[in-house]
């Protein structure tokens, strides 16, 4: 894991300047420690995100350990192996029937050079890759968002429709009710081009006793 390819104790300044209730949470919790994944792929990244859909930690991490022991690896099968897999090999690492057409879906796209290498996403905008990987099936906003957080280290994504983050703005706020992504989306203008670290706080407020 690597520190993102931005200013974290800048963008947190920023967005604590521009939002007094953010401020406080930013004090509570101390310096943004955001981490980012540089060694896998974005393919690998999407393999990782679409078994742990829906799942606990510790279930998603044994099924998504079942199926690189599927291709005779600890390590995340290449696209190729998982092209050439029926579904019912995936099945039998404990994948649903959903799960196991995207990943043949997103092996596929990927061999076509339909999904972007990393080095192929520093020419994309946030937009055009969120364009390319929600063409995959069982690839929605929500995750494409968590990877250009997580993966790319990107400094300004705000996923409105994560319930965490929606979650955090109301605790933030001392509100009962969540924001609607709408609200929250036209809130979180003030933090740009560092909506990442905010959303990154609003995740941590979560947390606080």
């Amino acid at each position: 894991m690597s520190a993102p390819p931005f200013d974290l104790e800048a963008a947190t300044s920023h967005v604590a300047k521009r939002d007094r209730a953010l401020q406080r949470i930013i004090r509570e919790v101390g310096p943004c420690s955001l981490a980012i994944s540089t060694r896998r792929t974005p393919y690998q990244a999407l393999v990782e995100s679409i078994v742990y859909q829906q799942l606990t930690g510790r279930a998603a991490a044994t099924i998504y350990s079942r199926v690189c022991r599927a291709f005779g690896s600890s390590r995340c099968p290449t696209a190729k192996q998982i092209a050439a897999a029926s579904c019912e090999t995936l099945r039998g690492a404990g994948l649903s029937r959903s799960k196991a057409e995207a990943l043949r879906d997103l092996a596929a796209r990927s061999l076509a050079g339909e999904v972007p290498s990393r080095a192929e996403t520093t020419r994309l905008s946030d937009e055009e890759i969120v364009e390319r990987l929600t063409a995959v099936r069982g690839v929605g906003r929500w995750t494409a968002e968590m990877f250009l957080i997580f993966t790319l280290g990107r400094p300004d994504i705000l996923p409105v429709d994560d319930y965490g983050v929606r979650k955090g703005f109301a605790r933030a706020n001392g509100r009962e009710i969540l924001p609607k992504p709408k609200e929250l989306a036209t809130h979180g203008e003030r933090w740009r081009p560092f909506r990442t670290v905010a959303s990154w706080y609003l995740w941590r407020a979560t947390e606080l006793g």
